[in-house]
């Protein structure tokens, strides 16, 4: 089983990595770390112009998950993560992925996009 989730729901919900080891259920989790809401942000700045109040500071994640006895991955560069993807899923417990991302690209793909659209 596979869950893809950004670092602030997964810090919302990381409590269940206690239960997936306890009941022994195959489960990796791929974080899209970004220190923030990343999204809303987004939304925020496409909808006001601006965001606030959407940025925070992270545990070690890899470290936080090995504490409820999972075993944690860090990303450090894009070609890691297919196979590093891979022996999460091959692992029989629970996995933790945290992979960085950088939502600054997304105002300027959405922009694009739009004139794309406006093409049409």
């Amino acid at each position: 089983m596979l869950a893809a989730v950004g670092d602030g729901s997964f810090l919302m919900h990381s409590q269940e990595i206690e239960t997936a080891v306890r009941e022994a259920i195959p489960l990796t989790v791929l974080i899209w770390e970004d220190n923030g809401y990343g999204l809303i942000e987004w939304k925020m700045d496409l909808t006001l112009g601006e965001h606030d109040a959407t940025a925070f500071g992270n545990p070690d994640i890899i470290r936080y998950a090995e504490s409820f006895g999972a075993t944690g991955y860090r990303i450090a560069d894009a070609e890691e993560l297919l196979p590093t993807l891979r022996t999460a899923l091959d692992h029989p417990g629970v996995s933790i992925i945290a992979c960085p991302v950088d939502y600054s690209e997304n105002l300027r793909l959405t922009a694009r996009l739009g004139q794309l659209d406006a093409a049409l």
